[in-house]
C-alpha cells in the first residue's frame, strides 16, 4: 500500500469515527434524557437495547449518582482545617491544606452525603465551612449481554441497522 493510500485510508477513517463520534454524543444525550423522564414516569431505570430481528445486545441504565462534597470557599476551609487539624496544613508562603487530606475529606463527606466531618478521636462532629455538597451530572451505564457487540457486527454487515443509525453507514459492510 502507498503512502497516498495509507493517508486517504486514515482521513477516511477519521471522517467516519467523527460522523459516528457526533451521532453517538447526541444519542447518548437523547437516551439519558429518555432514561430520566421514564423514571420520573414510570420508574423505569434499565431498558434492554435490541436488533431489529429482537436479538437483546445490552442493557442501559440510569445511573443517578450521589452528591459529591467539593471544597466551594477555600478561605472557610483552610481556616476551620487550621483550627481543628492543624497538622493538616502545610506551610509556605501561603497556607494550604494537604491535599491528601482535603481528598480523604471530601472523600468521607461525599459517602455520608453531607459536609460534615467526624473526629474519629474525639467523636465530635463538625460543620466543615466552605464545603458543599453539589449534585453530580446523571448518566447511562452500558451492560453488554455476553455476544452483543458480535451480534451487532453481525446485523451490520447484514445490512439490518439502517433503521436505526446514520443509514449510510449502516447499509452493510464488507466482511
Amino acid at each position: 500500500m502507498s503512502l497516498k493510500d495509507i493517508a486517504t485510508r486514515t482521513v477516511v477513517l477519521q471522517a467516519l469515527a467523527d460522523a459516528v463520534d457526533a451521532e453517538l454524543k447526541a444519542a447518548k444525550a437523547e437516551q439519558a434524557a429518555g432514561l430520566k423522564q421514564a423514571k420520573q414516569d414510570a420508574g423505569t431505570r434499565q431498558i434492554e437495547a435490541t436488533l431489529p430481528d429482537g436479538t437483546v445486545v445490552a442493557k442501559v441504565t440510569l445511573v443517578s449518582p450521589m452528591p459529591s462534597a467539593v471544597v466551594s470557599d477555600n478561605a472557610a476551609f483552610t481556616a476551620w482545617v487550621r483550627d481543628n487539624r492543624p497538622d493538616q496544613i502545610k506551610r509556605e508562603f501561603v497556607t494550604t491544606v494537604h491535599p491528601a487530606f482535603v481528598t480523604s475529606l471530601l472523600k468521607e463527606m461525599t459517602a455520608a452525603g453531607v459536609p460534615k466531618w467526624c473526629d474519629k478521636e474525639t467523636g465530635e462532629v463538625h460543620a466543615v465551612p466552605g464545603i458543599v455538597m453539589q449534585p453530580r451530572a446523571t448518566s447511562t451505564r452500558t451492560t453488554w449481554e455476553k455476544d452483543g457487540k458480535n451480534s451487532v457486527a453481525a446485523a451490520w454487515k447484514a445490512g439490518r441497522l439502517a433503521g436505526i443509525a446514520l443509514p449510510e453507514l449502516t447499509a452493510g459492510g464488507a466482511e
